[in-house]
């Protein structure tokens, strides 16, 4: 309960705290992956999902969620949640933990996303064949979230 400056709730083994997770996808049911900037405090240099965040004190998570989509990738779209779980990841190059309740949204965009060069190294749009493949033989690529949330949600059905 409470809130905590972003680098304090990740010191030391990590505070529990709350975040989100947003996946995009476009018509053709391709998903939208951002490459993290080198210079993010944690995980930098790693492919995940579309945008990603923590709420300030009193914002919705859904709200939250359309603030850092506008924010990181210049663009917003409907949201649906889709499901939320709890997951802990040590970055082993920063030393930061992340102990999180993620709040996962689901979107569709069709779009050119303009992402923040400060925030976001790269973009792509990626199959979901080739990206279940890829979370296979080249896992260490990935945020670990974005792998956990990735099969939560294809085991539920809850891709598009």
């Amino acid at each position: 309960m409470g809130s905590a400056e972003k680098q304090a709730a990740h010191l030391n083994g990590g505070r529990l705290h709350r975040a989100f997770s947003i996946f995009i996808f476009d018509d053709p049911g391709r998903m939208l992956l951002q490459l993290r900037s080198e210079r993010k405090y944690h995980f930098g240099g790693r492919w995940t999902n579309a945008c990603c965040g923590h709420p300030r004190p009193g914002e919705e998570s859904e709200q939250a969620a359309h603030r850092r989509l506008r924010e990181e990738m210049g663009f917003d779209t409907p949201l649906r949640r889709a499901l939320a779980f709890l997951y802990a990841a040590t970055d082993e190059r920063s030393g930061l933990t992340e102990r999180e309740y993620d709040h996962v949204f689901v979107g569709r965009y069709d779009g050119e996303p303009q992402p923040d060069p400060a925030e976001i190294a790269a973009i792509r749009w990626i199959e979901r064949t080739k990206l279940e493949r890829d979370l296979v033989e080249r896992a260490e690529l990935y945020t670990p979230w974005f792998a956990d949330a990735y099969a939560r949600l294809a085991a539920s059905a809850l891709l598009p």
